[in-house]
């Protein structure tokens, strides 16, 4: 007969860690988003389509998702490399390297967005050059792009390199051993076994990406229909004391981002679970 083992936890037992943890997101997170949603019910259902389905707040839709989507994928390409290159090699300068990718964590949005512009300007460094070459960064929806993508690198890179700090180089070796050439190496044991991280870093880049706003009201020229941001519409509407109107198009941001989401963890749900059957 199999005596049972008393686990004694550091923390408070099952119930209580419950507790405070549904009262924490109760507070921190539930309440805050309920008060959108109970705020929009102001509006009648048409005052409410007629908000959310404005062709500007359209148009801001489709710049701040789909400038959202592409920082979020370059990050995942460039963001992995960069972790690559933090795990595999040692050279010079590596720590300081490995720090200046938490910059955009800790740097203030509104200066990362003054800096950007002043970089990305034309009459700046780089957008001086590009700008020689008919490429205009600033004050465009590719100006977005870039102040995105800034922000975001961090999320993949950080989410990447545990992982990759875990695999084998071993893995590897024998791969190579048995005649895999580079490219099918990362196909079938490398990237088989960071997929999911990068999933989550593509993920977290691509949620914080959708409701920025420092970084991006510098560099975005903010022209409706052509560079102007959701967040920065709903801003205008608070500013104008419309505040139904900004909770309306809030709630769209909000579910749609969730929809998103939702598809994403469930895409890397569906991939760890091919992955543990395989094994």
């Amino acid at each position: 007969m199999k005596k049972s083992v008393k686990t004694n936890n550091i923390l408070p037992g099952f119930n209580l860690s419950l507790g405070y943890t549904l009262l924490y997101l109760s507070l921190i997170v539930l309440i805050p988003l309920s008060a959108a949603f109970i705020k929009t019910t102001e509006l009648s259902l048409h005052e409410f389509w007629a908000v959310v389905s404005a062709p500007r707040v359209v148009a801001s839709y489709k710049l701040t998702f789909g400038a959202s989507l592409i920082g979020a994928l370059i990050n995942a390409v460039f963001g992995l490399i960069t972790a690559w290159v933090l795990v595999r090699y040692t050279f010079p300068g590596k720590k300081i390297i490995d720090a200046l990718v938490d910059l955009p964590f800790a740097l203030p949005t509104a200066v990362a967005g003054i800096a950007l512009t002043a970089v990305y300007a034309s009459n700046g460094w780089i957008g001086s050059f590009l700008e020689s070459y008919g490429i205009k960064v600033a004050f465009t929806p590719l100006g977005i792009i870039v102040a995105l993508t800034f922000i975001g690198l961090p999320f993949v890179v950080r989410t990447v390199q545990p992982v990759l700090q875990d695999l084998e180089a071993e893995t590897e070796e024998a791969a190579a051993s048995l005649g895999a050439n580079r490219w099918q190496t990362f196909v079938k044991i490398i990237l088989p076994a960071i997929w999911p991280a990068l999933l989550t870093g593509f993920a977290l880049a691509f949620a914080r990406a959708i409701g920025e706003y420092g970084s991006v009201i510098f560099i975005a020229g903010n022209v409706p229909m052509v560079s102007e941001i959701t967040p920065l519409i709903i801003i205008t509407k608070l500013e104008q004391y419309e505040y139904a109107s900004a909770t309306a198009i809030a709630v769209v941001m909000l579910v749609i981002s969730f929809l998103l989401l939702f598809a994403i963890n469930g895409l890397q749900w569906w991939v760890s679970r091919r992955a543990t059957i395989s094994r």
